[in-house]
């Protein structure tokens, strides 16, 4: 604890030089540290280990009792001894910290309930060299998917552990529980995507970023975007088939692009009308006829583009922090904001690699029923057609996510705006991200009332904000 404050009130400047950061941003990074330290290698469905789970509890506690102190002043009505009222100003919670904060400490519970819940499961992991040694038995493991199927983040990662099923699957009671404790998961991955959406939503733009932007929206977006937002017949999804989004390095570019050309816009338009007044002015040369008149081009063309981005994160809801949130996030100098912000982050971070976890089980155990059903038709079809062996061919996982990052979530932003400058190529548009299927775990401690709270809060946050679907993935 004593190094703990330590490092807040120095500003993670441990010469103490007065050069650290902001105690917002402190805060904001000992919560993500935290996190990564308690959860960073989350690649099995168990219970959290005694020590971190009463470590997170603890630390967590010491974080947050920051918020206790941040309050604003309401009128109060009191009454005098010997009767008779008088007003004075009482102190209460701050709005947005009253609101959201209990909420994330519920998400909490739930999702380290999760967790709890997957004791004496029907499924295992093993290493995936024992896999392979394994892998020319069927019933073992089936074929098509060699040592087990690898989510995204594990492609690369021979050494992490894979799950395995029973050779005739999962049973379908325990099927059943490990697909409501997904549906659940991602319930709270909404309701948390909707609070640190909203947080950043009214965070302020930070100076630094907007002296970054170009002086034209144009030059943000480039010629190909640029021509397309300004065409008589504007199409959205028409625009995003058009650009290159194969990789989220690529898409995640096309978004910065496309913000930054929003606040050039919006910056524009406030200098020609600081007090929202009309002004008269030429036609817009024939681009936009009779819809505007050059005063409000600038603002016809940032709703445009905000359009835009909204289609394009629809389509890409697993796609990382923009430049802008980035900025947010180091040169925000609200604590309460900054306590919301990283926490439903870690939040968000954790449901998400549940769910993959979840997904890897299903989808082995999906493989696995196939597998035996295909071996079952050979025995009544020994010959197949034309003397060949029936088989069922393996498709190609339905629940793996191209675009999603590959990068822990749990590290710390590098806070860095890309250049905005040139077009994207002109590309086929990639295929949409699948979703997901989920491992199976027993949920011993969320009860219905809990699940019918979490889903009203998700739908009232929904209705704030326009909403979006999940990214399932791996």
């Amino acid at each position: 604890m004593k190094e703990r404050f330590a490092k807040l009130l120095l500003g993670e400047d441990m010469s103490g030089g007065g050069k650290g950061v902001s105690t917002a941003l402190a805060i904001s990074n000992a919560i993500t540290n935290l996190s990564a330290t308690i959860f960073g290698e989350l690649w099995r469905l168990e219970p959290l280990a005694l020590q971190k789970k009463a470590m997170w509890c603890r630390e967590m506690e010491w974080l947050l009792c920051v918020s206790d102190s941040i309050v604003e002043l309401v009128p109060s009505i009191q009454q005098f001894p010997g009767g008779g009222t008088y007003e004075v100003m009482a102190t209460r919670p701050r709005s947005d910290l009253y609101l959201n904060l209990p909420a994330l400490k519920k998400l909490d519970a739930m999702l380290i309930s999760i967790l709890d819940g997957f004791r004496d499961t029907e499924f295992w992991y093993v290493d995936r060299g024992i896999v392979l040694a394994e892998g020319d038995d069927c019933d073992s493991y089936p074929p098509g998917i060699g040592f087990g199927r690898p989510s995204v983040r594990q492609e690369e990662k021979w050494w992490l552990p894979c799950p395995k099923v029973p050779p005739k699957g999962l049973s379908e009671e325990a099927r059943k529980r490990v697909q409501q404790c997904r549906d659940c998961t991602n319930q709270i991955l909404k309701a948390a995507l909707a609070i640190n959406s909203n947080v950043l939503a009214e965070m302020e733009t930070p100076s630094a970023y907007i002296e970054t932007l170009p002086k034209s929206g144009k030059t943000c977006l480039g010629d190909i975007i640029y021509r397309y937002i300004t065409a008589d017949n504007f199409s959205p999804e028409c625009l995003l088939d058009c650009l290159d989004l194969s990789s989220e390095h690529h898409t995640l570019e096309v978004a910065n692009r496309i913000e930054a050309a929003v606040h050039v816009w919006r910056l524009k338009d406030q200098k020609k009308h600081p007090h929202k007044r009309k002004s008269k002015g030429k036609s817009w040369g024939g681009k936009v006829k009779g819809l505007v008149a050059d005063g409000g081009k600038n603002q016809y063309l940032a709703e445009r583009a905000e359009t835009l981005l909204h289609s394009l994160r629809l389509r890409f809801p697993g796609l990382p922090q923009t430049a802008l949130d980035m900025n947010k996030i180091q040169y925000n100098k609200d604590v309460g904001q900054s306590i919301l912000e990283s926490y439903s982050r870690v939040m968000e971070s954790l449901a998400f690699n549940i769910m993959a976890r979840i997904d890897d089980v299903l989808f082995v155990d999906d493989a696995t029923k196939r597998c035996a059903a295909a071996e079952n038709i050979s025995l009544f079809n020994r010959g197949g057609l034309d003397g060949l062996p029936v088989q069922k061919r393996m498709s190609p996982s339905p629940f793996s996510i191209q675009h999603s990052p590959f990068t822990s979530p749990f590290a710390t932003p590098t806070f860095c705006l890309s250049p905005l400058i040139g077009s994207p190529g002109k590309t086929a548009s990639p295929s949409k991200a699948g979703s997901k299927v989920l491992p199976t775990a027993k949920l011993e401690k969320v009860t219905p009332t809990d699940l019918d709270k979490l889903w009203s809060y998700a739908g009232n946050l929904s209705a704030r904000r326009p909403s979006k679907d999940a990214p399932e993935r791996d």
